[in-house]
């Protein structure tokens, strides 16, 4: 074997991406890939949006300054020093639900994409290597899924399954690794014409050895990127569910659903910080995530590398 492999010239290669994206950071310096990433700087203040949200969902116990829950002798009044964003119409605190409302839309954002990231990984890397009636059968099943409106998909679905903050997760997990499936089966059609893939393929290596030590990693870079837009789609759609009222239910807070309980016309005119609060809380999560999705894509280009 080492015979054969001095005569192929095989050596272990550095995990090289085929549009030249060395995504180990192997051959450059030390910390150039958070260079370019600060250069961004919307994207340097979404990351610290993001985190500060996530630690005031982790602390939201000893943060918030009421339970989510908690009735008060005050409704409906606005802000004052005993309530920062003001109480809703049972008496709630404002400020406490957004923050525990925090936990909801960060954690269906990232569960959701972890169940869809699996899903569709798995089966873009499985047509792409084997190719045939394997990939045929796998890209027209993703056909099919793409075929129906996202939205009335995700609507259809969870009217039948009911709602729910688990259901809501498992719904938008498994509705949205069709777009993954794509974008890995596109590199690994790319990488595994590469020359160390077709002499991991001479050497014998086991075809789960290949695809997940040699191809997958190679294959990060571009579905990293995909998954923070995921992120950042998946909390609109748990808002726009709980607002329908397909999400989360009360008195489990939500961005969405204290959206819903200030949808009527007195409310949107005399009250308004029952809805700017969490409007602005979705806007800015929204945005600071699709912020950091373009600078990860900046970073990662291999044409911004010098």
């Amino acid at each position: 074997m080492n015979l054969f492999r001095r005569y192929i010239g095989v050596k272990r290669q550095p995990d090289i991406d085929p549009i030249g994206l060395d995504f180990k950071g192997e051959g450059e310096p030390k910390g150039a890939f958070w260079r370019r990433f600060r250069k961004h700087k919307l994207a340097v203040a979404g990351l610290f949006v993001i985190g500060l949200m996530a630690i005031c969902a982790v602390l939201a116990p000893w943060i918030a300054p009421y339970s989510p829950n908690a009735l008060t002798d005050s409704f409906g009044e606005g802000p004052s020093w005993n309530h920062w964003l003001g109480t809703d119409q049972v008496g709630r605190d404002v400020l406490s639900r957004i923050i525990y409302a925090a936990r909801v839309s960060l954690s269906v954002g990232i569960a959701s994409v972890l169940i869809s990231a699996a899903i569709g990984t798995l089966l873009g890397l499985v047509s792409g290597y084997f190719g045939g009636w394997i990939d045929g059968l796998i890209m027209r099943i993703t056909d099919m899924f793409m075929s129906f409106p996202y939205i009335m998909l995700i609507l259809v679905v969870s009217s039948i399954i009911g709602p729910g903050l688990a259901n809501i997760i498992l719904i938008l997990g498994f509705l949205g690794w069709p777009g993954v499936a794509r974008l890995v089966r596109g590199s690994v059609l790319a990488i595994k014409q590469t020359e160390y893939i077709k002499a991991s393929v001479a050497l014998g290596y086991k075809t789960p050895r290949i695809l997940f030590n040699h191809i997958l990693p190679n294959a990060m870079a571009p579905l990293l990127i995909y998954a923070t837009s995921g992120v950042a789609g998946a909390i609109l759609d748990e808002a726009a569910l709980s607002f329908l009222g397909l999400g989360v239910q009360p008195p489990t807070p939500s961005w969405g659903n204290m959206l819903a309980s200030a949808q009527s016309l007195t409310v949107l005119t005399d009250k308004p910080w029952l809805w700017v609060a969490p409007g602005v809380m979705i806007i800015l999560s929204v945005l600071s995530i699709n912020f950091i999705g373009d600078a990860l894509r900046d970073a990662m280009d291999p044409k911004n590398r010098k």
